[in-house]
């Protein structure tokens, strides 16, 4: 098919499959090269393929475990080290450019001093390999992608209720409880050190959704903002405050809730200021929806709307862990690299950790870790017991 410059656009992606190659493969550095790629794709020809979170005609694959452990501080080192590896790859061969360790950690100082100490230490488990500490720096890190939906409930809370929505192959699937600028902090690790949610033992709970902007700018991977806050941050009105001054590297929708009931999302981005808003639940895009394609593909309206729905009603957390548990909020495609990983209940005021699947609970807290694995089936209903 022809464009209006003549040449010829390529076809559409035609299956969840193709959209994430399309993805893949795009330069989400480069913002014009980006949109040449863009406008170049015949959209209007091809009906978007199905999202990961309708529920799929066929049975959700059954044939996928997941392992996760929960480990002390002091067990970091081991899991930082069998990590680096594979995390080194995808540090080197993500689009955009890479920071010297010299011109990370200086951003580190800057920003996020009370987390200097605990870098270097990082850094030294790996030999003080400059590579390695400019990627624990996490400064500019490669674009991407991903789902989740989240929720601040206050009957019978607070709690922080939120989908993890990822590729399975490239989780850590590792709880932490870690202590590296004063505070208790339990939460999920997500690129070596950082967390993608957590609760510390001041009563804060916060977790992270991609912010539905596919703009690359200077700043932080977002793992490392919600560590930073949970290390030093006690209240939402903290947690925002914080959240306003961090430069990001992409957009992120950040939501937070504390013991007291006071919940806020920010509105993360890498090229206007953040967005504070009282908005209790967040799924992909920031208020209004700005990539029209990315949000019909991952039916992220459809979702807010479901949590903002149970919300208005005035559900609890077990309500709202069970919708998380079940379309449209619970993703089943795990093959295809977008699939529910797990459920996280946080309860800000009791300082616990909850992590959901059907048919299983694995519960810790900012005091002290409870079993130490759990195995899981991703996608079925499992009978209902103790964790490994």
């Amino acid at each position: 098919m022809a464009d209006r410059d003549g040449g010829h656009q390529a076809a559409a992606p035609a299956s969840w499959q193709d959209w994430q190659r399309w993805a893949d493969e795009t330069d989400w550095a480069d913002w014009r090269s980006w949109l040449r790629r863009a406008s170049s794709t015949d959209w209007a020809s091809t009906p978007w393929p199905a999202g990961p979170w309708e529920q799929p005609r066929a049975a959700p694959e059954a044939g996928i475990t997941l392992t996760l452990r929960a480990i002390e501080e002091d067990e970091l080192g081991e899991h930082v080290a069998t990590a680096w590896p594979a995390f080194r790859r995808w540090w080197r061969d993500g689009a955009n450019a890479r920071p010297t360790a010299g011109q990370a950690g200086a951003r580190l100082d800057e920003h996020m001093p009370e987390l200097v100490p605990a870098w270097r230490r990082m850094a030294e488990m790996l030999d003080d390999d400059p590579e390695a500490a400019a990627a624990l720096a996490l400064w500019n890190p490669p674009p991407f992608l991903t789902g989740c939906s989240q929720a601040a409930v206050l009957p019978g809370g607070p709690a922080l209720i939120r989908n993890y929505d990822w590729d399975h192959q490239l989780f850590d699937a590792v709880v932490a409880r870690t202590a590296f600028a004063g505070r208790r902090v339990i939460g999920m690790l997500d690129c070596l050190w950082g967390l993608l949610d957590g609760v510390n033992d001041a009563g804060l709970a916060v977790s992270l959704a991609f912010g539905g902007r596919p703009q690359v700018g200077e700043g932080f991977g977002i793992p490392l903002v919600i560590r930073y806050v949970l290390e030093t941050c006690g209240s939402t009105a903290e947690a925002m405050q914080t959240l306003r001054r961090l430069p990001v590297h992409m957009s992120y929708n950040v939501t937070a809730v504390d013991r007291d009931g006071r919940r806020a999302t920010a509105y993360l981005a890498p090229d206007r200021p953040a967005r504070i808003t009282s908005q209790a639940a967040a799924t992909n895009h920031q208020g209004q929806v700005e990539w029209a394609a990315y949000a019909a593909a991952i039916r992220t309206v459809e979702r807010q709307q479901h949590l903002q729905a149970m919300l208005d009603a005035g559900s609890g957390p077990a309500d709202v862990v069970a919708a998380c548990l079940r379309p449209p909020l619970y993703a089943t495609r795990f093959g295809e690299g977008f699939g529910t990983l797990y459920t996280a209940e946080y309860r800000p005021a009791e300082g616990v950790a909850a992590y959901h699947w059907p048919g299983r609970v694995w519960e810790h807290s900012v005091e002290r870790l409870g079993a130490r694995s759990a195995e899981v089936r991703l996608g079925t209903a499992q009978a209902p017991g103790p964790a490994e």
